[in-house]
C-alpha cells in the first residue's frame, strides 16, 4: 500500500458549496497577498512562496491555478509554465532553468510543473539516465532546502485522481471541440504507463516529503473539492509566511 492509495476519493463539493467558499477564501487571500508584499500592515516583506503543481494528466492542475490566481491581481502573482526544456537548456544542469522564475522576498509564484519532471516523466520516458534521475532526488532536496533555509515557504501539491476517473475525463474532452486541443497522442501513451507513473510518484512522495518542503496529496477527484482544498492550504501557507513571523525568525 502506497500513500496514494490512502487518499480518500469520495470527497466532493457541491456546486454552491464551491462558489461560496472559494468567495470568502478568495477575499482571505486577498488579504494576505497585500500582507505579504508590503502593501497592507507595516510595509514589511513576508517570506517568498513557492506553490508547485504536479499530478495525473487531467488532473485538474489548470483549473485550480486559475480558481487560485482568480481573486489576485496579475502583478502580485507569477504562473509558470514549464514543458519539456529546450535543446539550450538540456545543455545544463536540470534545476537551472527554475532558478530565474523562484519567488523573491514579498512574492508568490504559482509552478505548473516543476523539476519533479526529472524524476517522473524524465525517468519513465528515458529521457534521463537512471543514474541521473536517481540523484535528482537529492539534488531536489538540497536545492528546496538551500531555499527553505533563506526563508522560502514551499507549497507542492499532487492532484490525485483514478485511472478511472482520468479515463472518463479523457473521454470528455475528445468529445468536446473546445477542449480536444489538450488531449494528445503522448496523454493517450502515458495511461498506458500508468503502472511506471504511478511507481515514480510512490517514490518521489517518499524521499522528497522533507519538513521545510512536505508535499500535499489533494484528493482531485471532485474538481470543485481539489479547488477549495488547494486555495485553503496555499492560504495556511500564506499565514505560514507572513512578515511578523517570516523576517523576525530570519
Amino acid at each position: 500500500m502506497g500513500r496514494l492509495d490512502d487518499v480518500d476519493l469520495d470527497k466532493k463539493l457541491g456546486k454552491g458549496k464551491e462558489a461560496s467558499k472559494l468567495a470568502k477564501r478568495g477575499k482571505q487571500l486577498q488579504e494576505l497577498r497585500l500582507t505579504l508584499g508590503g502593501k497592507l500592515g507595516d510595509g514589511r516583506f513576508g517570506a517568498p512562496v513557492c506553490i508547485v503543481f504536479e499530478g495525473w494528466d487531467a488532473s485538474g492542475k489548470g483549473g485550480a491555478i486559475k480558481r487560485l490566481v482568480q481573486p489576485l491581481d496579475l502583478r502580485h502573482i507569477r504562473v509558470a509554465q514549464f514543458s519539456a526544456p529546450t535543446e539550450d537548456e538540456k545543455r545544463h544542469h536540470f534545476l537551472d532553468r527554475f532558478v530565474a522564475k523562484m519567488p523573491g522576498w514579498g512574492g508568490v509564484a504559482v509552478f505548473d510543473r516543476s523539476w519533479y519532471g526529472r524524476v517522473l516523466v524524465e525517468r519513465v520516458e528515458g529521457f534521463a539516465s537512471a543514474d541521473e534521475w536517481r540523484r535528482g532526488y537529492d539534488e531536489i532536496n538540497a536545492f528546496e532546502r538551500m531555499h527553505a533555509d533563506e526563508g522560502m515557504v514551499f507549497v507542492k501539491f499532487w492532484m490525485h485522481i483514478s485511472d478511472a476517473e482520468q479515463l472518463q475525463r479523457f473521454q470528455r474532452r475528445e468529445r468536446n471541440p473546445l477542449k480536444s486541443w489538450k488531449l494528445t497522442d503522448e496523454d493517450w501513451r502515458n495511461r498506458e504507463k500508468r503502472p511506471a507513473y504511478e511507481e515514480a510518484v510512490e517514490e518521489m512522495l517518499e524521499r522528497t516529503d522533507t519538513e521545510h518542503a512536505p508535499w500535499i496529496v489533494v484528493p482531485a477527484e471532485d474538481k470543485r473539492y481539489a479547488r477549495v482544498f488547494v486555495m485553503e492550504r496555499v492560504i495556511e501557507a500564506m499565514e505560514r509566511a507572513l512578515p511578523e513571523r517570516s523576517i523576525d525568525a530570519a
